[in-house]
């Protein structure tokens, strides 16, 4: 059932009213108009009733109201002939209404606001939740996470694999599945999402239903948050910003009526690269002002407020993290990135082959945490199909051995946390990473060696 809002109860309260001034201007002019209207109204009451009364037993005198009236409109529709009976039901009525709206106004307590968080990789939340969190401690707020279903596309496109991840959220997230949650008829007052490209992703899709130009229709707000950190622009840096204006032209900040970035600085090159893109009219850059906010990135509240001794750390990695003596390893976080297989193909796979070498030859004193992309094999699939052989090798063979940590999880936060330093490709992670304070190291697949 749709959600309806004390505004819109007051708005068809105030719409009665109007009407009982016109029927009886019309009930000598214009008899079968007047029916019309007086019909409408019935129904109108009518539903405005079954609203008051799902909202409680409190509010049974404002129904019988509704009842009285909708009866008084059935003597007013028998009596159009008559204008002096028509003139007493008039100001009958007049007086029910504005009644009836004063009760409302002042009796019904205010709507609390409804917001809706849509991720679909689970392994992404963490843009968002500390946004979340906010507005579920908000005693006037109802917030609901609905993770929502995404796809696999094959080389052409079109759809192959439909994934839902609802079940691999943390136990304090209460999780609403996409299929309860109908925002067509909800209208939530705001909707956050992280995926910013609607149809025009290569390797996977949101639902179609889930598109930011489709979320837009049915919400007073849609508030973009990036699922990742980018390495910090100055804004006059013309060079760098033209290599990195993809991340800012996509469809979710273009439907967005909010958008939130990591930094002032970012908010700066978004709006330049925006403003450039509209044309550089003075309009389109204070439309963009507006629009863009740079507060920052909830990814990075996450990572700080979490303490080491505050993760759920796997048996199975307890037993590669643990020395004999029950002290630990020093814990190198290892990640291999989609942009750079796609970039250096088999020779990527040969520098992987290396890592995992070295990191075997010490593997008494150094625990080595491997986290692909979570799109790694949908990417390779999809883009690379002649490397996904090669690539699944490399992983079995790595997860077999058991003498290292594949971690696979939806909680990459728990990775960063949990490790001493990070070795791998440059991603979105690194600039996360380096919040920590922790050493930072990248490699360089054009050397076969570590």
């Amino acid at each position: 059932m749709r959600r309806y809002k004390k505004k819109e109860l007051l708005e068809t309260a105030d719409m009665l009213i109007e009407a009982n001034e016109v029927i009886g201007r019309l009930c000598k002019s214009n008899t079968e108009r007047a029916l019309e209207i007086l019909g409408q109204c019935q129904e109108s009451a009518i539903l405005l009733g079954n609203l008051i009364e799902s909202k409680g037993d409190g509010y049974a005198e404002l129904v019988e109201i509704l009842e009285n009236y909708c009866e008084n409109i059935y003597q007013m529709s028998l009596a159009l002939s008559d204008e002096e009976q028509i003139r007493k039901l008039s100001k009958k009525i007049q007086k029910q209404l504005t009644y009836l709206n004063n009760k409302i106004r002042h009796e019904i307590p205010e709507d609390k606001k409804e917001v809706v968080f849509f991720p679909y990789k689970a392994s992404m939340w963490d843009s968002l939740e500390s946004v979340w969190m906010a507005a579920d401690a908000d005693k006037d707020t109802d917030a609901y996470v609905v993770p929502i279903p995404y796809y696999d596309k094959n080389p052409d496109g079109s759809f192959r694999e439909m994934h839902y991840e609802g079940n691999e959220y943390p136990d304090n997230v209460p999780v609403t599945n996409y299929e309860e949650y109908d925002f067509e008829e909800r209208r939530p007052d705001i909707v956050f999402i992280h995926n910013p490209y609607d149809q025009f992703n290569y390797v996977t899709s949101v639902h179609p239903r889930f598109y930011s130009k489709n979320l837009k229709q049915y919400t007073e707000k849609l508030v973009y948050i990036p699922y990742f950190i980018l390495d910090e622009i100055d804004p006059d840096d013309n060079a760098t910003i033209e290599g990195m204006k993809h991340f800012c032209i996509n469809e979710a900040v273009k439907n967005a009526d909010k958008v939130i970035v990591q930094s002032e600085d970012m908010r700066q090159v978004y709006i330049k690269v925006l403003t450039e893109e509209a044309g550089g009219s003075k309009e389109a850059r204070a439309y963009w002002e507006k629009k863009i906010d740079g507060s920052g990135s909830p990814k990075v509240d996450k990572v700080l407020r979490t303490k080491k001794e505050d993760l759920e750390i796997p048996e199975d990695w307890l037993k590669v993290i643990q020395k004999p003596d029950g002290s630990w390893k020093r814990i190198v976080f290892y990640n291999t990135s989609v942009t750079a297989i796609l970039r250096h193909e088999e020779q990527m796979l040969k520098k992987m082959e290396s890592v995992f070498q070295t990191f075997w030859e010490n593997k008494d004193e150094v625990a080595l945490l491997w986290r692909p992309h979570p799109l790694m094999e949908s990417t390779l699939i999809s883009m690379r199909p002649e490397l996904w052989e090669g690539y699944k090798e490399i992983r079995e063979k790595y997860r077999e051995e058991g003498w290292g940590i594949y971690d696979d999880t939806a909680d990459m936060d728990r990775a960063v946390i949990l490790s001493d330093a990070y070795y791998g490709d440059w991603s979105s992670i690194v600039h996360l990473y380096q919040k920590t304070g922790k050493p930072v190291m990248i490699q360089d697949v054009r050397y076969g060696h570590f």
